[in-house]
């Protein structure tokens, strides 16, 4: 057996959440993560920002110990990068799209239009002003002392020449670099291809990460091709838990090279996975599978939002249509794409706004998640 150097990122109490009818309470949360920190995984993810009962879990883990290991997803913003050191992390994940898809839609002046419609100056524009707002917050969050990964969401439709450019500019501010395959695009031959390429690319001066979802039921080969091909770390969940059809499963992973190729993760402890995977089932938490109803479900407030504006941002499929749903992730946007969209029934922005802190502060009461159907009983 062959000990390998791998960073384990853990996503189980953050991304493993956004999976529509899943609702961690604090005691779930809190069992997890000391199942999970028995594992051995390198970081495990929470997010602050959420809700104010997510920073104080993060507070409490650090306050038992847990420092080296809790790390924040942080959204760009001076303040978010404050909420997340006030918590006591000392590495945070920054998180940002990268693909000019989704650049444009976040765009206030150009969401409407679709990149393709764009002239080569305007798209780079958006990429330059990308550049400038990320390495403001790089430089922030660095002088703030904080460990630095970032996240380039949506990475595997980002222009290569560009992705290039970001590994490069970011790389003397972070320890990581991950690649995110945000809507499952990636297949295995082209993995391999394309991690060799950017690693040749980049000099392989930043380690790169890969964080790939499973729409398409490839992101464990996905995964386990991209370490093969030089990939220095690995993002996902316990179980494959998350948005959709959720992420990859890292016991898989981690069994996987150890079965396949004989490579075992310097410092995992692989025989506490079962006690993760046995507690997730027994509270009912199972992944979606992968081109089933379920997993064609949105609660997650920005991707909701872009999904307004291009169903084929978050959305990978020709049939049907994307589900939304309300809870502990929804943003406005959810009541906006569901008014608008579904109901051809227009209301304020305030109207919205209110509507999202009405259901945001049910589901977590009743510690769930809530279909258009239950939504209108409850606003009328």
């Amino acid at each position: 057996m062959k000990t390998v150097t791998l960073t384990i990122f853990d996503e189980t109490l953050r991304d493993g959440e956004q999976q529509v009818g899943i609702f961690f309470d604090e005691k779930i949360k809190r069992t997890l993560a000391n199942l999970i920190i028995k594992t051995g995984v390198h970081h495990l993810a929470l997010m602050p920002a959420i809700h104010h009962t997510e920073a104080k879990l993060v507070k409490s883990l650090i306050d038992q110990g847990s420092n080296k290991i809790i790390v924040a997803s942080t959204m760009m913003g001076e303040s978010y990068i404050d909420e997340s050191k006030e918590c006591g992390v000392e590495t945070i994940i920054l998180f940002n799209a990268v693909s000019d898809r989704l650049l444009c839609l976040r765009d206030p002046q150009l969401r409407y239009q679709t990149s393709q419609d764009l002239d080569p100056a305007t798209i780079h524009q958006i990429r330059q002003r990308m550049l400038d707002k990320v390495l403001a917050h790089l430089k922030y969050a660095a002088a703030k002392g904080l460990k630095i990964c970032f996240a380039a969401e949506d990475a595997s439709r980002a222009d290569f020449d560009f992705l290039v450019e970001c590994i490069t500019k970011f790389q003397p501010y972070i320890k990581q670099f991950l690649l995110c395959d945000t809507v499952g695009i990636l297949t295995p031959e082209n993995t391999k291809l394309w991690i060799r390429n950017l690693i040749e690319f980049t000099g392989n001066q930043t380690p790169l990460s890969v964080h790939f979802h499973n729409d398409r039921g490839l992101a464990l080969e996905n995964t386990i091709q991209a370490v093969l091909a030089g990939a220095t770390g690995i993002s996902g969940t316990f179980g494959g838990i998350g948005e959709r059809a959720g992420n990859v499963a890292l016991e898989q992973v981690l069994n996987g090279l150890k079965l396949r190729y004989g490579w075992q993760v310097a410092g995992i402890n692989y025989d506490a996975f079962t006690k993760v995977t046995d507690y997730l089932s027994s509270q009912g938490f199972t992944a979606n599978t992968p081109y089933s109803p379920a997993s064609l479900r949105y609660e997650t407030g920005i991707h909701v939002d872009s999904l307004f504006c291009d169903s084929t941002s978050y959305y990978l499929f020709s049939h049907g249509q994307p589900e939304i749903w309300f809870g502990k992730f929804s943003g406005a946007s959810n009541f906006k794409y569901f008014f608008e969209h579904h109901l051809n029934q227009p209301l304020t922005k305030e109207k919205y706004q209110e509507f999202r802190e009405k259901i945001k502060n049910l589901a977590i009461q009743q510690k769930r998640s809530f279909s258009g159907e239950e939504v209108l009983k409850y606003l009328i």
